[in-house]
């Protein structure tokens, strides 16, 4: 396993790290947690140190099946996170019991006295951070100094220039975002600037949201020139940006952390411009791509806006009108009258943590 610095703290980091949002659901539902348990176990086996999980994670069970794994090794030999935000205290103005009580409860299911990475969590933009600052961080701070949580960190969805201003706070150890080849033009500054700061950076969706994978043909370009399969390459992509840390593989198999673990053997840093200058005009290389995130999917007149932005993804990668309503019947089970019922209220817009004209596509897939 390759290993980095996390940062200024002295922590050593595996350059891939296990997203814990991916165990296997039947198993989850049917509730072998033990069975789930076996991944990050290997993942630990194979040297990925560090376990990214979070509540509500696979109906909320993640931090549970975590924490049996935490629980059977040597605690010192892994950095575990989890996260916290108005949506995981269920309210807008929390009092410190509010907190504790969420940080108890994951420190309890993680079966650890401590946790190593401690999230504010999904900060879609400026005005959610400085609310969850004003509330927050002093908990946070409280939490640290009494050894609770090691570091304090953030998770972002913001482009590049805003998390540059989250970054100069100069309040956070590390951060985490979402980061690949379909999108890294907008973010590739917030890294820059993380780094400069002597900040560990940790990015998610190294994937696309599964778009890379899917559309292997679209996406060779990736891995050309490599004995890598484009997934491994999206991921080797990312991990090979000397300004980021660790990049998150969400692992549902032994068979998965496989690829993972190949994707950076004997990985080359370099920084972000070199890294990302080889893509340039060498594929898809799309900041339009919706990576489906869900965030969108809060319309007031209930329109399946994900179902309908993943459709039109089949439009920008195909290069026809047509694959929009093929999508659609034969992958949604839906037709494309409902998306004519948008009131253009820009609910979805202000959400998206892309910035995608949402309204646009609506009215030309209903049109």
């Amino acid at each position: 396993m390759y290993y980095k610095e996390y940062g200024n703290t002295g922590m050593k980091v595996s350059a891939v790290g296990l997203g814990t949002m991916r165990y296997d659901e039947e198993d989850i539902l049917a509730g072998r947690f033990e069975k789930c348990a076996q991944i990050p176990l290997y993942a630990l086996e194979k040297g990925i140190n560090y376990w990214d999980t979070a509540p509500f994670y696979c109906h909320d069970k993640s931090e549970i099946v975590t924490g049996m794994a935490l629980s059977q090794v040597d605690r010192s030999k892994v950095y575990v996170t989890s996260k916290v935000n108005f949506g995981t205290l269920d309210t807008k103005t929390p009092t410190k019991d509010d907190f504790r009580r969420r940080l108890e409860l994951s420190l309890s299911r993680l079966q650890t006295d401590y946790i190593d990475f401690y999230h504010m969590w999904c900060m879609l933009n400026l005005d959610s951070w400085e609310a969850h600052m004003e509330a927050l961080y002093g908990f946070f701070e409280e939490a640290k100094s009494e050894g609770l949580i090691r570091n304090i960190v953030f998770s972002s969805h913001m482009q590049g220039n805003d998390i540059e201003t989250v970054v100069d706070s100069g309040k956070f150890k590390g951060m985490l975002i979402g980061y690949n080849a379909l999108n890294y033009r907008f973010r590739q500054s917030g890294i820059k600037k993380a780094y400069e700061k002597g900040m560990g950076v940790v990015v998610m969706n190294p994937l696309g949201g599964g778009l890379i994978p899917e559309h292997p043909d679209t996406f060779a370009y990736l891995a050309k020139d490599t004995d890598l399969t484009v997934a491994q390459a999206a991921l080797r992509f990312v991990a090979s940006h000397k300004e980021i840390t660790v990049t998150l593989a969400g692992c549902t198999t032994e068979a998965h952390v496989d690829d993972a673990v190949r994707a950076v053997e004997g990985l080359k840093e370099e920084p972000a411009e070199v890294v990302a200058g080889r893509l340039e005009n060498a594929g898809v290389s799309l900041n339009d791509l919706c990576t489906g995130c869900g965030y969108c999917d809060n319309c007031p007149v209930g329109i399946p806006i994900p179902k309908y932005m993943d459709a039109y993804n089949m439009k920008i990668l195909m290069g026809k009108e047509k694959a929009i309503e093929e999508r659609l019947e034969n992958h949604w089970g839906i037709t494309k009258d409902k998306a004519a019922e948008c009131v253009a209220c820009g609910a979805c817009e202000a959400a998206c943590t892309q910035h995608l004209p949402i309204i646009e596509r609506l009215a030309q897939i209903g049109g």
